[in-house]
């Protein structure tokens, strides 16, 4: 039982040290290889289209946006 409590330690002070090392640099969290963009690729997936979920999102974002705007245009203040 006492090994389980000093590996809890262990990962509560490297968990507190983390973050304050987070606090005192204030930058985000990164990776090491750069992700997608350092191999030159845009997107995930290959395909020349986005597909159908992807294009409904883009389109309710689309609207959302267009009542976004329609609404800054009617406010009254």
């Amino acid at each position: 039982m006492s090994t389980f409590f000093l590996a809890f330690a262990f990962f509560l002070v490297v968990m507190m040290a983390m973050a304050i090392g987070y606090i005192v640099q204030r930058k985000s969290i990164a990776g090491s290889c750069g992700g997608l963009g350092a191999l030159g690729i845009s997107k995930a997936c290959d395909c020349p289209e986005p597909c159908d979920r992807k294009k409904a999102r883009m389109e309710k974002e689309q609207a959302r946006e267009a009542k976004l705007k329609q609404w800054q245009q009617n406010k009254i203040i």
